[in-house]
């Protein structure tokens, strides 16, 4: 059985088993410590107040989870995001991505945000590629702006515009307040596009 549904503080462990490789064998990430069982439980439970933090499950494994976060800390930023997304090497090329993304898409949609960034560690071509697949478009590149496994390293920006830019926009709608049948709704279409 394959779902999509939110993350929760029980799920941090068999998420770190996704993300550690990435830390510690990666530039991926800039993260260099692996975090702790019960300091990752918390980051879910913070993150979940405001944002997404959605998982795939199959066959009550976690395939990959993906997560949209702040992206400053300035009242006027509040209608930006930035995005993450990570999968389990055993289910690369089975729409996991694609689905968590969709998803994600769609609430941040309803949530009134207007653009979500994508900050990939360059090289990447996967995730190059996957995000420009979901309709994000480069607009920046940082330049050795980060230095981790004795390498300086680039980062690119993409961006992807969510909702129309007008006068006087709402504040967004924290994700804990977001009707639950809604979500599930969200999570039921975006469920067609895995492949296992």
């Amino acid at each position: 059985m394959s779902v999509i549904r939110i993350a929760a503080a029980s799920d941090a462990a068999a998420i770190l088993n996704i993300y550690a490789p990435y830390i510690e064998n990666t530039s991926y990430t800039f993260e260099t410590e692996v975090p702790t069982t019960e300091s990752f439980q918390q980051r879910i439970k913070d993150y979940l107040q405001a944002y997404p933090w959605i998982v795939c499950e199959i066959n009550g494994v976690i395939a990959g989870y993906a997560y949209a976060s702040k992206h400053r800390e300035r009242v006027a930023y509040q209608w930006s995001v930035e995005s993450s997304v990570y999968i389990h090497d055993d289910f690369h090329r089975a729409g996991v991505g694609t689905a968590l993304y969709s998803a994600m898409i769609e609430i941040l949609k309803w949530q009134q945000f207007r653009n979500v960034y994508a900050v990939i560690n360059l090289p990447n071509d996967s995730s190059v590629a996957f995000h420009e697949s979901m309709g994000f478009d480069h607009f920046a590149t940082y330049k050795n702006v980060g230095y981790k496994l004795g390498k300086w390293k680039n980062v690119g920006w993409w961006e992807l515009q969510l909702n129309e830019y007008f006068y006087e926009p709402p504040e967004p709608t924290k994700f804990s307040q977001m009707p639950k049948e809604i979500v599930e709704e969200i999570f039921r279409t975006a469920e067609k596009f895995l492949s296992v």
